[in-house]
């Protein structure tokens, strides 16, 4: 991948959460200066803000709650600054998740409820297609359109327009044992993906590059 000119500031929100290692290093491989940390005014003032995630929607919440990342991701969305989430990092900026019954509270930048995949076998783990809408950014010039996912649980259904105060969305979605789900969004300054951009080659390694491009 070429080196993005001017380099951009991107911060990795560290909030106890897994796979930041990997993130830094794909940012940092696509020409982003990266700095991991939870520092809040750092998050806030940076070109770009990745919220990566792993593990359980409930658990991932309330790491986030404790650094006040969710104050740091809506600060941000209010004055137009990117923010960009991976996997249940992508999940948690919906309205609620749904996880063995119990349902918890997201930080709802955009409508719809992360449930378990009606689909077998899961989870749904390893390289799968998406379908990218027309007009995408973050899938601009991505000759292949296979990404690595590990997930049981997604959202399902588009059930409302988004907040007001960002633009229409652009929804990638993929199917996995016929069940489709969202697995990607672009949203003005925020932007997600349900799979691992870090961990989909080059594929992944173009569409981090895009969104750094696009600070």
């Amino acid at each position: 991948m070429s080196d993005v000119q001017p380099k951009r500031d991107v911060v990795v929100l560290d909030y106890g959460s897994g796979n930041v290692r990997s993130a830094t290093r794909a940012l940092e491989k696509v020409g982003a200066n990266v700095t991991l940390t939870a520092d809040r005014e750092a998050a806030a003032e940076a070109d770009g803000l990745v919220v990566p995630g792993v593990g359980a929607f409930a658990a991932c919440m309330a790491g986030l709650r404790a650094v006040r990342g969710h104050e740091v991701v809506g600060r941000r969305l209010a004055g137009g600054r990117p923010v960009l989430g991976i996997c249940v990092g992508m999940q948690i900026l919906f309205e609620r998740g749904v996880e063995h019954g119990v349902e918890s509270e997201g930080m709802g930048e955009w409508p719809g409820t992360v449930e378990q995949l009606q689909a077998h076998p899961l989870p749904h783990m390893g390289w799968n297609t998406v379908d990218v809408p027309a007009g995408s950014v973050l899938f601009d010039g991505v000759e292949k359109d296979r990404f690595y996912f590990v997930h049981s649980y997604g959202v399902r259904r588009w059930v409302m327009p988004p907040p007001e105060r960002l633009k229409a969305p652009l929804v990638t979605t993929c199917t996995h044992d016929g069940d489709s789900f969202v697995a990607a969004v672009e949203n003005g300054p925020l932007s997600a993906t349900q799979f691992h951009p870090e961990k989909s080659g080059d594929a992944g390694l173009h569409l981090l590059e895009n969104w750094v491009r696009s600070l």
